[in-house]
């Protein structure tokens, strides 16, 4: 049977904006049913900042929340994960978030990856999946704005934060950059689109499903297609027509930009082809529609494309295959994530074996006494260390002296390789007028705590 599925939309704050190296701190999130509402009580948790991080002080002036608040009220890493796939990431559930898909969830899977938890199945097994609103704000805004108002920065530029939309909107939201404030904004917004263009809702509901986007985008029969992404210009309201011309990496399809005229970029001095040509990446829950959706409402007026032009681009494009094919090169030999010498950011550097995988659960199920004495015979040379890292974080007091002083050695690298920055971070956020002194002295605090004696 499959299981019941509901939304659970959620938000995290973090020490700093890279998964690799930052961490979460503040974890909140509110379950809705399928017609957006509200199941159980909302979760709002801490997770403690272990020893070895220094926070980006910038961030921390934004969220407000301390490394010391975390160690108080915070949950391990260890103890959130459990929670998380205890209670929250339940089977059925589609994990939900406003550009949660290149940022949030890449912090999930880290944390889920230092703790012994598969990186992957909170978003795909037992009947889980995930949705990203941002790119559904986008399309909608360009396609089918009717019914909602749309903010306009102060420069006059088109702009979907997700403050400024509720704001327009007359929807509360007290305190943006608060994870659970920012997961109630979202619910609200996505009713809105819901209630506002449920067609296109329902549409680009369909959309999360790789599969699906395979079906409308491929290369067995390229056609183009209406593409709503960040990497596009707000000038067009982050949407253009776009044809799938190569396979990429990891199975997924470059696509080039129709808006724009080969012959045109070629005969430039310095010709840049990103964005014209980019990855879509289908599991990515890319806000992707048929060109037919232009037919209705106005829609190539609204993103400022004709017809003609996508043909004309179009014959362009293909009387170029060796251009093609030097993209499909290139792309083939980039690396998106060079390998890292820390097994922690190596996250991305391969796959566990099944026997590997076993002893992860192992790991999991220890007991304090038994992880004191606990060393599995690893397949994959990242999980000793990241072991190591793991006891020291969530049980300190299961470490030998010779790992003791390991963790030591590992914890002051990285305390140094980011100290610089932290310093003079705060140094010059010392000289605003508008400083919070007492945060900036808690940062302070929180670095001399981190020294050796």
């Amino acid at each position: 049977m499959n299981p019941e599925q509901t939304f659970f939309f959620y938000d995290l704050e973090t020490s700093g904006l890279n998964p690799r190296e930052d961490r979460i701190m503040q974890f909140a999130g509110i379950r809705t049913d399928m017609n957006l509402r509200q199941i159980g009580n909302p979760i709002n948790i801490l997770v403690k900042l272990s020893e070895d991080t220094l926070p980006s002080p910038y961030a921390i002036m934004v969220t407000k929340i301390t490394p010391q608040s975390t160690l108080m009220d915070g949950f391990t890493e260890a103890e959130f994960c459990k929670f998380a796939m205890d209670e929250i990431f339940i089977p059925g559930t589609i994990a939900m978030g406003y550009n949660s898909v290149r940022f949030d969830d890449e912090f999930m899977r880290h944390i889920f990856w230092r703790s012994f938890y598969d990186p992957y199945e909170w978003q795909w097994q037992d009947g889980r999946s995930k949705w990203d609103l941002l790119d559904v704000v986008r399309m909608t805004r360009a396609l089918r704005p009717e019914g909602i108002e749309w903010p306009i920065s102060d420069d006059g530029k088109a702009t979907n934060r997700l403050e400024l939309i509720t704001k327009c909107n007359n929807i509360s939201h007290e305190h943006a950059h608060d994870a659970l404030s920012d997961v109630e904004a979202l619910i609200s917004v996505t009713r809105l689109i819901k209630t506002k263009q449920p067609q296109l809702y329902d549409w680009l509901f369909k959309m999360r499903d790789k599969k699906a986007v395979q079906r409308l985008i491929n290369l067995d029969k390229p056609v183009p297609f209406v593409y709503s992404s960040g990497r596009y210009s707000s000038e067009f309201e982050k949407t253009t027509v776009a044809l799938p011309i190569a396979p990429a990496k990891n199975g997924n399809v470059l696509v080039f930009d129709l808006r724009q005229n080969l012959d045109d970029l070629l005969a430039q001095a310095e010709p840049k082809f990103f964005p014209v040509v980019k990855e879509l990446k289908y599991n990515h829950c890319p806000a992707v529609a048929p060109i037919g959706v232009l037919e209705q409402g106005s829609g190539w007026e609204k993103i400022q494309l004709t017809k003609e032009q996508i043909e004309n681009n179009l014959k362009s494009l293909l009387a170029h295959p060796d251009f093609i094919e030097k993209m499909r090169t290139e792309n083939e030999e980039r690396e998106e994530f060079p390998p890292a010498t820390d097994p922690e950011s190596a996250l991305y550097d391969g796959f566990l074996d099944n026997t590997d995988k076993t002893r992860c659960a192992a790991v999991r199920r220890a007991t304090i006494n038994e992880l004191a004495d606990f060393h599995p015979d690893f397949h994959d040379s990242r999980l000793p260390d990241l072991l190591l890292h793991y006891k020291a974080r969530n049980f300190e007091n299961t470490l030998s002296d010779s790992e003791h002083k390991k963790w030591e050695d590992y914890r002051m690298r990285r305390i140094k390789s980011h100290q610089n920055a932290y310093i003079k971070a705060i140094q010059e956020i010392a000289t605003r007028p508008d400083a919070d002194q007492y945060i900036l002295q808690e940062l302070q605090l929180w670095y001399q705590s981190l020294l050796p004696y």
